[in-house]
């Protein structure tokens, strides 16, 4: 078990981020045990076709036979939406005594494969920079293509957390984050770890990354990283799922096809984000679509920090639940 100990400062200064880096990094588990990962399959198969020039054999040898994964790999975002450009610079300017702690802390009590085995400083820099590259081309040919959608779904994730956060404090944000997480007297506990250790974040603060990626709650291996967190973001399965089917009916008729989609999605508050992810098309679309419904008095809408989440209203409500046969009347 690891555990993170936070003081009043530390919940205080308790951020989100979402980093295409640690992505990145984390998607290499899916490419190397997919068996672990069914939600992610269709991604999976997507990306298989368009790595003939990336050397995978590098890159799956980053992960370690228990999952772990290199440190260094994953510094801490300084900001909420960092660049990747700029996340692997930092990557690439790791002095050689982390890059060989790291490796060898992720593959401990194995030892390094092969193609990262090095001896000397200048050695274990050669391989840094090696894997750096092989992880800028990995990025643009099978992340990089589909990160506004996983952005759109992490964001969303976000907002929810805030919310929970806001309103049942820190019990309450981690209360359903993951099976694995349980918050107890200032200490967050991450059991069913390879580590046991106990970390004082001491003013650092907490750093929390939704992730598609991550199959469960995903901390730095070394107990001298600073508290940070990468956990299973929700509505992944929706990712590669097709949007709602029009149906043929007087309330498609009414609304038109795009806004008898949204209102079926309002059954839960959302976020444009969210609802554009879930639809296809972009955020300004759906917001037009939202003015339309919100002056017909089918949706509301309340500010929650940087979004606005919107639902259907009770006369919504009783549009979407009507009766088939209702609905499809023609009077």
């Amino acid at each position: 078990m690891i555990s993170f100990v936070l003081g009043v400062e530390d919940l205080a200064d308790t951020r989100f981020a979402i980093s295409p880096l640690h992505e990145t990094v984390l998607s290499l588990r899916v490419l190397r045990e997919p068996g672990r990962h069914a939600l992610l399959l269709p991604w999976r198969r997507s990306v298989m076709g368009r790595l003939g020039g990336v050397d995978t054999r590098l890159l799956l040898a980053l992960v370690g036979a228990s999952h772990a994964l290199p440190d260094f790999l994953t510094p801490r975002p300084p900001v909420f939406a960092p660049v990747f450009a700029e996340e692997l610079a930092v990557v690439r300017s790791a002095p050689a005594a982390l890059v060989r702690r790291d490796l060898a802390a992720a593959h401990a009590p194995d030892p390094l494969p092969e193609v990262l085995a090095a001896e000397g400083d200048r050695a274990v820099l050669a391989v840094r920079d090696a894997v750096c590259d092989v992880l800028a081309h990995y990025w643009r040919v099978a992340l990089e293509p589909s990160w506004p959608r996983l952005r759109l779904v992490m964001e969303a994730d976000t907002t929810y957390r805030a919310r929970r956060l806001a309103v049942g404090g820190a019990r309450a944000l981690f209360a359903d984050m993951h099976p694995n997480l349980r918050w107890r007297d200032g200490v967050l506990h991450i059991g069913q770890m390879i580590g046991r250790h106990r970390v004082e974040a001491s003013g650092r603060g907490l750093l929390l990354m939704p992730s598609v990626f991550a199959h469960k709650p995903a901390p730095p291996v070394s107990p001298l990283e600073p508290p940070m967190l990468s956990y299973p973001c929700r509505a992944v399965a929706t990712l590669w799922a097709a949007p709602p089917p029009v149906q043929a009916s007087a309330l498609a008729a009414l609304l038109g096809p795009a806004r008898a989609r949204l209102l079926a999605l309002l059954e839960e508050p959302l976020p444009t984000v969210e609802l554009a992810r879930r639809l296809a098309v972009t955020p300004s679309a759906v917001s037009q679509h939202l003015r339309v419904l919100r002056g017909a008095g089918l949706v509301t809408g309340v500010r929650d920090g940087r979004h606005v989440l919107y639902r259907r209203s009770p006369l919504g409500d009783g549009l979407a639940a009507a009766p088939p046969g209702q609905r499809d009347s023609s009077g």
